[in-house]
């Protein structure tokens, strides 16, 4: 199979201030690819533009609320007003969570699932014309916790599970369109300082370092997403304890609830 050429595609990439999205977005523009970047702190976005501009890259941003069915119109908008065209569509932007779930305010669900799948569907679906007319890329960033409810993360695991039901959607919907649906799982990775996740009661606090634990790094997901969109994958499930999860999860069920019982409180603080 022909690799799939990224220079000169049009790519937008939400959450694209930071972490993934921010390598992913570097990796792109070193393809030649032209970019939309996208976050919700305009300061932090200008200081990626122009990041990005200083590598060589063709990039233009755009801040706004992808919650907000509107402002995710307007994101679609800006992006064919300035290229005229998009191909790749990164759904990025999410958020995580903590707590077990006899402990949760039920407004963690909401806020999750407000910037996870909402958002997620406010972006695609004005998209989803213009990845048709071009039969380019739109993909889903999920997580191995997307493929099997994990302890302390019930809010968070199910979001991303929903993301594997729009993909299995769309791959059928638009099977004559000859786009490519892209999901990705990805495993515990690194993180930039300042990150957040959402606490039990439903605010907002730090994540703990993890510079000091065996996690993937930015750059290699960022390659491993653009590996995906080249190869036109369907599924790609990082981390050699993703695949493990993926594969015996498929066949033996019983036997990953066992283990995730024998190491409830180790994932627990792993995650954190």
């Amino acid at each position: 199979m022909n690799s799939y050429i990224l220079k000169d595609k049009i790519v937008l990439i939400t959450g694209s201030s930071r972490g993934i999205g921010k390598a992913t977005a570097k990796k792109m523009a070193m393809e030649g690819a032209r970019l939309v970047i996208h976050g919700r702190d305009p300061k932090r976005l200008r200081a990626v533009e122009e990041e990005l501009k200083a590598l060589g890259g063709t990039v233009v941003s755009f801040s706004c609320d992808i919650t907000n069915p509107d402002q995710a119109k307007d994101l679609i908008d800006y992006t064919i007003g300035i290229y005229g065209q998009l191909d790749i569509l990164i759904n990025n932007a999410g958020v995580s969570m903590r707590g077990a779930f006899k402990d949760l305010n039920p407004i963690v669900f909401k806020k999750v699932f407000d910037i996870n799948v909402l958002g997620v569907a406010n972006v695609s679906i004005n998209a989803l014309p213009y990845i048709k007319q071009s039969h380019g890329s739109l993909v889903f960033i999920s997580s191995v916790a997307g493929i099997r409810g994990l302890p302390g993360n019930s809010a968070y695991s199910s979001s991303k599970m929903a993301l594997k039901a729009i993909a299995e959607s769309l791959r059928i919907e638009e099977f004559k369109s000859k786009i490519h649906i892209g999901l990705i799982y990805v495993g515990i990775t690194e993180i930039e300082k300042g990150k957040k996740t959402i606490g039990s009661d439903g605010s907002e606090k730090y994540l703990k370092d993890r510079s000091k634990l065996k996690v993937q790094s930015l750059n290699s997901v960022a390659s491993s997403i653009i590996s995906n969109i080249k190869k036109r994958k369907y599924k790609s499930t990082l981390s050699i304890l993703g695949k493990l999860n993926a594969v015996i999860q498929s066949i033996a069920p019983k036997l990953v609830e066992f283990i995730l019982l024998r190491s409830q409180r180790r994932i627990i603080l792993r995650s954190e």
